[in-house]
C-alpha cells in the first residue's frame, strides 16, 4: 500500500530527526575529545598548581617553626633549626607527589565541565591549535620566569615599605604574648614571599 503524503512527511520528519541526532552525537564525541586534549596540553600547568600548593603549605610551616626556633637558647638554635628544615622537607616530598596526581585526576571534571560549557567545538579546535603552536609553547615556557621576575621585583621594590610594618606587627604581638627577645627576620627580608617554586624545602 502507497502511503499518503502525511504518512510520507511523517517519515521524513522523523528520518531528519533521527540524521540529527547522529550528527549531535558525533559532534558531541569530537568536542569531548577536544576537551581531552586541551586539558593534556596544559599538564604541566595543572601539575604545577599542586606543586605550588605543596610548596606553600610547607613554607607556611617553615616560618611558623622557623619563629619558635628563634626562641630557643643560642647553643640549641642550630641543631634544631637543621631537623625541623629535615621533617619539612620530608612533609613537602610526600606531599608533592600527591597533590600533583590528585591534581590531573580532578582537572577533567573540573576543568572540563567548564571547556564544555564556555566553548564551542570550533573554539576548542582554534584553542588546540594555538595551543600545539610553536609560540604557544615557547610563551608557555617564559611565562612562569616572567611571574617569577614580577614577583621578585615586586618584594623588592616594597620591601622598605613592608618590613617595617611586618616588623612593628611582630613587635606588638610580642608584647601581647609577652614573648621576650629579640624579633626574627621579617617574611620580606628572609625571603618567604619568594615564589613557592624556590622553597627551601625543596630539593
Amino acid at each position: 500500500m502507497m502511503m499518503n503524503h502525511r504518512t510520507r512527511l511523517a517519515a521524513l520528519v522523523l528520518a531528519g530527526f533521527a540524521l540529527t541526532g547522529a550528527a549531535q552525537a558525533q559532534s558531541s564525541q569530537a568536542k569531548k575529545d577536544l576537551i581531552a586534549r586541551v586539558i593534556q596540553l596544559q599538564q604541566p600547568s595543572i601539575e604545577q598548581i599542586g606543586q605550588n600548593i605543596a610548596g606553600q603549605t610547607a613554607q607556611q610551616v617553615l616560618q611558623v617553626a622557623g619563629q619558635a626556633v628563634s626562641q630557643l637558647p643560642a647553643d640549641k638554635q642550630e641543631a634544631v633549626g637543621k631537623s625541623v628544615q629535615a621533617d619539612i622537607k620530608q612533609f613537602y616530598d610526600e606531599l608533592a607527589p600527591l597533590l600533583r596526581d590528585r591534581a590531573t585526576k580532578l582537572a577533567p571534571t573540573a576543568m572540563g565541565s567548564l571547556l564544555d560549557e564556555k566553548m564551542s567545538e570550533d573554539e576548542l579546535k582554534q584553542l588546540v591549535a594555538w595551543l600545539e603552536s610553536p609560540a604557544a609553547k615557547k610563551f608557555n615556557e617564559v611565562g612562569p620566569q616572567m611571574l617569577n621576575n614580577l614577583q621578585e621585583k615586586l618584594v623588592a621594590d616594597t620591601k622598605p615599605t613592608v618590613e617595617p610594618k611586618l616588623r612593628a606587627l611582630e613587635d606588638s604581638l610580642r608584647k601581647k604574648l609577652g614573648i621576650n627577645g629579640a624579633a626574627a627576620p621579617a617574611p620580606a627580608a628572609s625571603g618567604a614571599a619568594k615564589p613557592a617554586a624556590k622553597a627551601p624545602v625543596k630539593k
